[in-house]
């Protein structure tokens, strides 16, 4: 899954609307994305993050190769696209937080090595391993079988997507019986549309509806077409669905499964070059920080308690690769 956004844009167009309060301060007290009147449930999104840290465990970091043990330095590779709440700046413009920084942060501590980042676009994430530039990349990267053929995974999180309507709606999706004639808008050229289009065949077959698909690609364009009612639905990332919910207040979640479709829960995992000699290192740490509750801390600060998993699998069955 690749979830590309704009998060100054979307805080400046939801702030302008009146769905979302942010301070362009410093104040941690300040700094909280939450909807409007209710500052103390908000999301801290200020430079100030009291991110959660691990301790060297000697039974993980042996499993570090020794050139990069001698080194002291984990080079992570991150998108520099703005996905809140998984990569994306605060307050500051600068400081880049969010939840894939904090589990890298927490995997790089476990190692007993210095979490390194470089933000790159998207495609060069993985030029970045192709060259090892980068020992590791956590960017909400899915496991796929395509991708196994020239990297190594580690998972640490469910891959999950979601149905996002206005708050009150009324409306489940559970199957595609459901999006029957609705309005639902996706962003091109991901795994979501991808289903949603199928989802829209099947109705045909079965002498429905299809639906209606529209299409966005920046997460302020959809927000403002749901408030509207020009559209019932938006189908998403589910990190950004449950972090667009809990900040703006003004819409909810009616459905979501796995961004793998029906049939198989994708997985996110930490990816780096295939046989390089780190996966077994980054799941005895990811193991390490889901039994000590630092990483069921990380995922709860930022909503996204329901895409925990309970242990890290080295390259499980991933996406089929497409048919061509």
């Amino acid at each position: 899954m690749s979830v590309r956004r704009s998060i100054t844009l979307a805080l400046a167009t939801l702030t302008a609307t009146g769905l979302l309060t942010a301070c362009g301060t410093s104040d941690p007290a300040t700094d909280l994305a939450a909807p409007k009147g209710h500052k103390d449930a908000g999301v801290n999104i200020g430079p100030d993050q009291d991110r959660i840290r691990g301790k060297k465990v000697a039974a993980a970091a042996d499993l570090v190769p020794e050139a990069i043990r001698k080194r002291g330095t984990l080079r992570i590779g991150a998108s520099a696209d703005a996905s809140p709440p998984l990569g994306f700046y605060a307050t500051d413009d600068k400081t880049r937080i969010g939840s894939e920084i904090d589990i890298a942060t927490l995997v790089a501590d476990t190692l007993g090595l210095k979490p390194q980042f470089e933000e790159v676009s998207w495609e060069n994430l993985f030029v970045g391993l192709d060259s090892s530039k980068f020992d590791a990349v956590l960017s909400n990267v899915t496991v796929t079988e395509e991708r196994k053929e020239k990297y190594d995974f580690a998972t640490y999180r469910l891959d999950n997507i979601a149905f996002e309507a206005k708050k009150g709606s009324g409306w489940k999706v559970k199957e595609p019986a459901d999006v029957a004639g609705k309005t639902i808008s996706v962003s091109s050229g991901t795994n979501q549309e991808k289903i949603l289009v199928e989802w829209s065949e099947e109705n045909v077959k079965a002498g429905r509806e299809p639906v209606d698909i529209k299409y966005f690609q920046k997460d302020t364009d959809y927000y403002l077409a749901l408030q509207s009612g020009r559209i019932d639905a938006h189908l998403g990332p589910s990190p950004t669905a449950a972090y667009h919910v809990a900040t703006a207040g003004q819409s909810e979640i009616i459905g979501q499964l796995s961004g793998a479709g029906g049939d198989l829960q994708g997985k996110i995992a930490a990816t780096t070059k295939k046989d390089s000699g780190l996966v077994k290192a980054y799941a005895a740490a990811i193991d390490h920080i889901v039994q000590d509750g630092s990483y069921g801390k990380v995922l709860g600060r930022w909503g996204l308690g329901g895409e925990a998993v309970e242990t890290s699998e080295i390259n499980p069955p991933g996406l089929p690769k497409t048919k061509s």
